[in-house]
């Protein structure tokens, strides 16, 4: 009995041990063929690395502000009598926008020039019985006094019927129109918005870091996307003397002429501040960088050897220091070489070391002036 159990067990083991055997082999053999296993290669597009020379500059967003800009208010309370201006359309310094009604002030300085009559024929009188010795030093003072306080009283009541005819403080382009004839006006009410356009500032903040790269009379390309011909040019006029506590930034402000009044106060632009000298880059095309928090990064194409020693078309991965963008472009100023072949489309789905294939029957965008086309 012992003798056939023995038996049993030996052969169920022998049976493990085959079976064992067998997958083990298999088991090699898998990873073997993972090893030598080479993904199929990705399609993607390339461009040739050159070098070449831009102007050294700095980039910024910048918010454009009249040079003078106003909401033009009541002075004085009253009434909206006449309205002579339109909204939207250019004013001249001193033009009249609003009147208000002054038929009291009016009535009070008709009141008042008799007052000032009255007294200055007063006066004269008791001047020529003072001079005769006739009156005393004291009638004499106090016709004076009088006199005074009516041409006083005169000129206060002309100020007030002045106050209540608004003009237009400076030259300019109006807004809209906040007010409607026969509103009360409050001190301080808004009438409309009185904007200077022609020159005008661009304000826009740079790291402290390129501070001693600025200067007063740095030329200054101020563009505005999606306007027509709202490219222009001016300079810096102003740097200011502090620098933002919070941000670490420095207000710039430039001056640029407008005549086509196409920048308007309030408005979003790119400005880029020329420092003349050029630094050698490689231009590539924006869709070449592959953006990541821990560094930015190309792919470059090159010879490889496969697990099984042959050679294949792969890329690697390179790390680059980037610059400024120009249209499509972007600058890079450390990582890649003048002649090595950049790939430029397809770069999220690459790794170290992966295969490709170069189509280039169709390119990315690579214009450093692109203009949109019509939608």
């Amino acid at each position: 009995m012992k003798k056939r159990m023995i038996l049993v067990l030996s052969g169920v083991a022998v049976f493990i041990g085959a079976i064992a055997f067998v997958k083990i082999r298999q088991v090699q053999a898998g990873i073997a063929q993972n090893a030598s296993f080479q993904p199929p290669p990705e399609a993607v597009t390339t461009v040739r690395a050159k070098q070449e020379r831009w102007p050294a500059s700095v980039d910024a967003i910048g918010t454009v502000e009249a040079v003078h800009g106003v909401m033009v208010a009541a002075d004085l309370p009253g009434l909206v009598w006449r309205i002579e201006f339109d909204s939207g359309k250019k004013v001249r310094a001193g033009d009249v926008l609003v009147r208000l009604d002054t038929r009291q002030e009016q009535a009070q300085l008709a009141s008042a020039e008799a007052q000032r009559s009255l007294t200055n024929v007063n006066f004269e009188r008791m001047k020529g019985l003072r001079e005769k010795g006739i009156t005393s030093q004291a009638e004499y003072d106090k016709a004076a006094a009088e006199h005074k306080q009516a041409v006083a009283q005169t000129g206060e009541t002309q100020a007030s019927i002045g106050r209540k005819t608004i003009r237009a403080p400076f030259s300019g382009v109006l807004g809209i129109r906040q007010v409607n004839l026969g509103q009360y006006l409050k001190p301080g009410d808004p009438i409309v918005e009185l904007q200077s356009l022609d020159p005008i500032y661009v304000n826009f903040d740079v790291p402290q870091q390129q501070l001693g790269d600025l200067r007063v009379g740095a030329e200054v390309r101020v563009t505005a996307q999606g306007i027509e011909k709202s490219a222009a040019a001016g300079t810096i006029t102003a740097i200011n003397s502090v620098v933002d506590e919070a941000t670490r930034n420095i207000r710039v402000q430039a001056t640029l002429g407008n005549p086509e009044e196409k920048l308007r106060p309030g408005m979003f632009v790119q400005a880029q501040v020329v420092l003349g000298a050029s630094n050698p880059i490689v231009a590539l095309p924006a869709s070449a960088i592959n953006y990541a928090p821990y560094g930015n990064s190309v792919f470059i194409v090159g010879q490889m050897k496969g697990p099984d020693g042959k050679p294949y078309s792969g890329v690697r991965q390179q790390f680059v220091k980037l610059g400024g963008a120009r249209g499509d472009q972007v600058a890079v100023l450390s990582g890649v070489k003048a002649g090595e072949e950049v790939v430029t489309s397809g770069v999220f789905k690459l790794r170290s070391g992966a295969a490709v294939v170069v189509n280039n029957k169709v390119q990315p965008s690579n214009n450093p002036a692109p203009k949109p086309e019509d939608s």
